[in-house]
């Protein structure tokens, strides 16, 4: 599958001496889902707003469908949509004003029909002639997609989407987001809400102090990275385990009522059965016997736990 983001070498200091990204390398596929974690001040933002033209790189070179984001800036931002974080809309504009604007500010032509089905599928179409600052937080939000969304991009950024909406945004956002996909439509987003990512993303890139950690699959991911935990309802309770055990990875879990056993996923040998007959050895009597894999958020708080 072809590259539609092809970011190389990407360098940014700020002006302090704080050096936001540090050699970046990374290929973000046509058509793919694509999330960014990193804990904050990892440089996720620092990452976007060059790639949409509004942060100014130091070093490097970052292609949008193509087109140099420094070189040939607005052939690469017509293709680029922008959700940010923060609610920056014009609050004495009305919904359909902001829209249509954000829409004649790449050159489009007018298209009403195309916005308002926009605004119907953001629930936004009963909101269209009132004001910004006449709007809830969650109403802001989605007009501020409508806006990304108003010049037709190839390539959507969502920045933080989802962070401080209700429920209902958050599930709107998502079928939203599914069908531009199915539309052809690339988006990278970043999010805090780990889940989301699992769900929703094809691909996961982890980013700290600067770094990009890593690039891969959703599920391979989880596959290589994610152990799994065997969980044993102990009939009576431990206070501590029995020093013949103290070789195993065990633990003692609720109280002292269940062990629990970690594992390499991947192992050839899980270790289970030399765990059962060594607990029946030492009369560790127990009942129920469950089973769990990582999740993303374990495993992305293990990869950027590390100092730099």
């Amino acid at each position: 599958m072809s590259a539609v983001i092809s970011i190389q070498g990407l360098e940014k200091t700020y002006a302090g001496g704080f050096q936001a990204l540090k050699g970046v390398d990374l290929e973000i596929r046509r058509g793919e889902i694509f999330a960014l974690l990193g804990p904050n001040g990892a440089g996720k933002t620092t990452l976007i707003g060059v790639v949409c033209g509004i942060v100014r790189p130091t070093g490097g070179r970052v292609l949008a469908d193509g087109h140099d984001v420094v070189r040939d800036y607005r052939a690469a931002r017509e293709k680029i949509g922008l959700v940010p974080q923060e609610l920056s809309t014009d609050a004495f504009e009305t919904v359909w004003a902001t829209v249509r604007f954000s829409r004649g500010l790449f050159g489009k032509p007018p298209n009403p029909q195309y916005l308002e089905q926009l605004l119907k599928d953001l629930s936004l179409w009963d909101k269209r002639n009132s004001k910004i600052m006449q709007l809830s937080g969650g109403m802001k939000r989605r007009v501020l997609i409508a806006k990304a969304l108003a010049h037709e991009p190839d390539i959507l950024f969502l920045d933080e989407p989802t962070a401080g909406v209700d429920v209902e945004l958050r599930r709107d956002m998502w079928r939203m987001v599914g069908g531009l996909r199915e539309r052809g439509v690339t988006i990278i987003l970043t999010t805090h809400y780990i889940e989301e990512a699992e769900q929703m993303a094809d691909r996961i890139g982890v980013i700290n102090h600067g770094r990009l950690l890593l690039v891969e699959d959703t599920a391979t991911l989880m596959r290589k990275l994610g152990s799994k935990q065997l969980r044993l309802a102990l009939h009576e309770p431990l206070d501590v385990l029995p020093p013949a055990l103290a070789d195993l990875p065990l633990v003692l879990d609720d109280q002292g009522n269940t062990l629990v056993y970690t594992y390499d996923a991947q192992a050839d040998r899980s270790g289970i059965a030399t765990l059962l007959r060594r607990l029946q050895d030492e009369g560790v009597c127990f009942g129920d016997i469950n089973s769990r894999e990582s999740s993303l958020e374990e495993i992305f708080v293990d990869l950027v736990r590390a100092p730099e």
